[in-house]
């Protein structure tokens, strides 16, 4: 058996990791991303990242096809960089090669001063 510790630990070993200061330079580089939010609806509503897609961590490989091609570089987030760690290796296992999961999450991003709608 493993630990939820492990099999995070597993995880970031497949994945890539950017940091909210990372992603900021990337946006204001002119960077094309796409930012996708897994935290739960009612977490989105008290705030997220202006032109973030939406995809609750729960529906994540039943609903990305159609929104997000697996060509695209996308940037996953959620609370606090727990979740997003897990839904990136999830695109990485889907064939979406340019994914990076965001640490911090959006506390991180609130932090570094990102904005906020």
């Amino acid at each position: 058996m493993k630990t939820a510790a492990q099999l995070k630990a597993e995880a970031l070993s497949r994945i890539t990791e950017v940091t909210p200061q990372q992603v900021l330079d990337m946006q204001k580089g002119g960077d094309a991303i796409t930012l996708l939010d897994v935290r739960d609806l009612h977490e989105v509503n008290l705030g997220k990242i202006p032109g973030t897609l939406h995809i609750s961590r729960g529906n994540l490989e039943s609903k990305v096809e159609a929104q997000i091609p697996r060509d695209a570089h996308v940037i996953v987030y959620c609370a606090s960089g727990n979740r997003s760690v897990y839904a990136a290796d999830t695109l990485r296992e889907m064939g979406y090669s340019n994914v990076a999961s965001m640490s911090g999450g959006f506390r991180g991003w609130v932090e570094a001063g990102g904005d906020v709608d």
